[in-house]
């Protein structure tokens, strides 16, 4: 009885990187489906809960990412406890110099 009285609710952390402009959004989207308290911290979610695994929530987290098709601009990582929402570097392009198409040699006999 007295371990339920002291037990300490799991405190997992989202980590919105780039995505902060949806952090209203998110939040919303993980209160309605999975019926969880959450606080906003600057750029980072607060969610507190006792029976949610920080793997449970990392894949809400990726549903939120795939249903907003943000899912080729970015990814979800869990490192640590932290569900951490991350962009995708964008790959340099090699610049290949255009060049021009060189006359032909061959003579023709007409």
């Amino acid at each position: 009885m007295n371990a339920l009285l002291f037990r300490r609710k799991n405190k997992l952390t989202v980590d919105l990187g780039g995505l902060h402009q949806e952090r209203d959004n998110l939040c919303s989207f993980l209160h309605s489906n999975l019926n969880i308290d959450i606080t906003s911290k600057g750029k980072e979610l607060l969610v507190d809960s006792d029976e949610l695994s920080p793997q449970e929530l990392k894949r809400t987290v990726r549903k939120f990412v795939y249903h907003r098709n943000l899912n080729n601009t970015y990814w979800v990582a869990l490192s640590n406890g932290v569900v951490k929402i991350n962009k995708f570097k964008e790959a340099k392009k090699n610049k290949r110099k255009k060049e021009g198409t060189t006359p032909s040699i061959i003579t023709h006999g007409w």
